[in-house]
């Protein structure tokens, strides 16, 4: 195997060995003594001192990790070869934009890309968004079951005695992991052109149910946020999404069945060909959720299938594109979509070699090349989209550029904070925030670390266990590709003869015994960049964090399970002793991150309308069933909004998550003698609901009102309640009403609905609709 070319090192970027071992920068790790790392440990404390003293007089001191720095100091990666495929860079991120918002692409006809990816990059819903330990081999929920309103109350999963203090004793704990729904439990047979819908078969779901109604099916980590993902040099959470994109899967050139099809000539018979395009992350990443059987699709489609299908559809057909659109917007058509079809951007964007030539028969069956690949387009179309999603105009990003005023006192001490006696800086370098960056990894893919029980190993870099749960539930970077190959670059290396040779390592591997025959990567995750991380909670892989405040009580604690993870623990995660001054002080500087255009959706972070799953009709006790067993969609709207963003369609700023919205206005549904009119306000707090309903149909002449709620949900846009009512003066009944604020005025944009219950908890009374008259007003306080 040639050195450095499996997963191979960067050509012609170098840099000063870093030393024998990758220790824990200088403040932290010169100032831990034996004691310090004695103290998690239950094994003799003689053999462990005089082999720790021994291994670290041989080290000399490691290089200081990258210092911070505005993100508009580092180029947007891009693949050396994308000209070999691309022939209309503009072209290409406007094709992206549309195939990463567009519903049709789902199985179901409702499921995108940016249905979990809808919020600063990320998701911040609340319902039915809860997986069980799937990972780990439990199927058993904890928090709450399927289509459950995750509360306030149930952050954070794992409680101690004192939140604040090392040491403290955990109280209660759920392997719960909040993450994303998706799609319902489906096999695939077929698509019929024309329509946006798969032909798939019902599967009854074991683990996602309510009484043995099938719910929407829900991923086992939390979801990432797109924005800045581009400078990750490997994606998802356990890195599985390879730099090396081949056109196909996530799994770069381990992967022995990708294949993508070329014609020498227009019209030619096409040939199957082995390409890679580096660094290529984002179109790896973006080829795994259309097919994956949770996310996306009915289990068992492939791509030129899902090819066979969009290349038959109006673009966006489902959804609004504003005018204003900064990408889609001389597109947009009034009756919904653009003005296109994707064989066209597919033409305008790509090379006619991967388009022009004749059939390709795959497995028996014949497609068109295009069809053949259309993988190819999705994903580099999708990863040139997703690079324009560049947050780097955060106060932090400012005040590093120059400016003294952009960041507060309290701010610029916990920036001090993050980057000394808090030891954030040494997981999150650079930057870019991360040390699993294009230009860190790029330069040197392994290095060995003092490990929290004080022994010696090669890990990943930017990979990292920090006891946030035990490893056994998940091994994140310890596990495989579909292929049997290890997903980390240590163990590929480790292998004989070896997938992968890190040249950069100094010594080479094998020169250190006593480190390079221990493989650090069960339980190590990619550490995330910081931007926009006020926007993008819950926090860590499992979701298992509702606030920045628990996150930094978390490190503070150094950790939930940092005994039970020593083996593999980061030596960075140790108790920190910060004052709770301290911690407001993080928390602070991690909310100066925020890019305001993220925060108010504007350019380039605008987008199209987007009808969601927002769980199930009804809660985790009872479901409404639409007679194929699977539960009744309760979809919430995500407004389109043009490049100015959420002021200019007079919607409230991105929120946190948790935030409880409220919500006021009066309006009209129908006209003439059908005409409906209501009143609506919430003014509650997630503890204490409260507010009105009044709500009269002239034409039925039924009059309903509510002066009491007993449970609620809301977004930045929607809220729905529920409640005892009232009907024509007659008590006994229940009602869910919901509101949605999707522009001022409302009239045309809003929406509001009702439905009601009589005391046998039969349905007596629906309505809803979009507002012909009248304005709702979401508000935050």
């Amino acid at each position: 195997m040639p050195q450095g070319k499996r997963k191979g090192v960067v050509t012609g970027r170098s840099r000063e060995p870093r030393g024998l071992v990758r220790r824990a920068k200088e403040d932290s790790m010169q100032s831990r003594s034996a004691r310090d790392i004695l103290s998690s440990l239950v094994i003799p404390v003689g053999a462990v001192l005089i082999f720790t003293v021994a291994l670290r007089a041989q080290v000399p001191p490691r290089d200081p990790p990258h210092p911070l720095a505005s993100l508009k100091t580092v180029p947007v990666p891009e693949p050396a070869n994308l000209a070999d495929f691309v022939a209309d860079k503009t072209a290409a991120i406007r094709l992206g934009k549309a195939l990463f918002w567009d519903m049709q692409a789902g199985g179901d006809g409702i499921q995108a890309c940016a249905s979990c990816h809808f919020h600063a990059g990320a998701d911040n819903r609340r319902k039915n968004q809860l997986s069980p330990g799937l990972l780990g081999g439990d199927t058993t929920f904890q928090v709450g079951g399927p289509n459950y309103t995750l509360r306030a109350k149930d952050f954070p999963f794992t409680r101690h005695a004192d939140e604040n203090a090392a040491g403290s004793p955990i109280v209660s704990d759920a392997n719960d992991v909040a993450s994303s729904q998706g799609v319902f439990n489906t096999t695939f047979i077929d698509v019929t052109p024309g329509h946006a819908a798969d032909v798939c078969d019902s599967v009854a779901d074991p683990v996602f149910q309510v009484h043995g109604i099938n719910a929407r099916r829900v991923e086992p980590r939390n979801t990432p946020s797109m924005n800045n993902a581009v400078f990750n040099f490997d994606n998802f959470w356990d890195g599985r999404a390879d730099h090396i994109f081949n056109g196909a899967s996530p799994f770069g050139d381990l992967d022995p069945t990708a294949r993508v099809w070329r014609a020498d000539a227009a019209g030619a018979q096409p040939h199957a060909v082995q390409v890679e395009i580096e660094p290529g992350s984002l179109a790896s990443q973006a080829v795994g959720p259309p097919l994956s059987p949770f996310e996306m699709s009915c289990a068992g489609r492939v791509f030129p299938k899902l090819g066979r299908k969009m290349l038959s559809l109006t673009p966006l057909a489902k959804q609004v594109v504003d005018p204003n659109d900064s990408v889609l917007g001389p597109f947009a058509r009034s009756s919904g979509g653009i003005n296109t079809n994707y064989p066209q951007m597919i033409r305008s964007a790509f090379r006619p070699e991967w388009w022009s030539g004749g059939a390709v028969t795959i497995s028996g069956a014949t497609f068109t090349q295009m069809e053949a690949n259309f993988s190819l387009f999705w994903g580099l179309a999708i990863q040139l989209f997703e690079s324009t999603l560049v947050a780097n105009d955060s106060r932090v990003d400012r005040f590093l550029e120059g400016d003294t005023t952009a960041l507060s006192g309290l701010e610029q001490q916990g920036m001090d904070l993050f980057t000394s006696t808090g030891r954030c800086i040494n997981c999150h370098g650079g930057a870019e925030l991360t040390n699993a960056s294009v230009r860190n990894v790029g330069n040197e893919r392994l290095e060995r670390m003092v490990m929290g029980d004080g022994g010696c190993a090669i890990y990943d870099d930017g990979f990292y266990n920090i006891g946030m749960r035990p490893t056994a539930e998940d091994i994140g970077r310890g596990g495989t590709d579909p292929f049997g190959n290890p997903l980390s670059d240590t163990r590929r290396a480790m292998m004989d003869p070896p997938l992968f040779v890190d040249q950069n390592l100094s010594p080479p591997l094998g020169a250190v015994p006593e480190c390079d025959k221990r493989a650090n990567v069960d339980g190590t995750f990619k550490t995330p960049a910081l931007r926009n991380v006020e926007l993008t909670g819950p926090y860590f892989h499992a979701g298992a964090k509702g606030t920045l405040r628990q996150v930094v009580q978390f490190y503070n604690r150094g950790g939930d399970f940092a005994r039970l993870n020593i083996a593999n623990l980061d030596p960075d995660i140790q108790p920190l002793g910060l004052t709770l001054t301290q911690m407001d002080a993080l928390v602070a500087f991690l909310q100066a991150l925020t890019d305001e255009r993220t925060r108010q959706d504007k350019a380039p972070f605008d987008h199209p309308s987007l009808l969601r799953p927002n769980g199930c009709l009804g809660n985790d006790h009872h479901v409404e069933d639409n007679g194929s067993g699977r539960c009744v969609d309760d979809i919430e709207e995500v407004p389109s909004v043009g490049a100015g963003g959420r002021p200019e369609a007079g919607l409230v700023p991105l929120q946190p998550f948790l935030s409880i919205s409220k919500m006021r206005g009066s309006g009209v549904l129908g006209a003439g003698r059908q005409m409906s009119d209501f009143g609506f306000n919430f003014n509650g707090t997630e503890e204490v609901p409260d507010g009105k309903v009044r709500f009269r149909d002239r034409g039925r002449r039924v009059e309903i009102r509510t002066d009491t709620f007993t449970m609620h949900e809301s977004t930045e846009t929607c809220v729905r309640v529920w409640g005892p009512a009232v009907v024509n003066d007659a008590s006994g009944f229940s009602l869910t009403a919901k509101g949605c604020d999707h522009r001022q005025p409302g009239a045309g944009h809003d929406t509001f609905e009702i439905a009601v219950w009589d005391a046998a908890g039969t349905l007596v009374y629906t309505n809803g609709g979009v507002l012909s008259g009248g304005n709702l007003q979401a508000f935050i306080r």
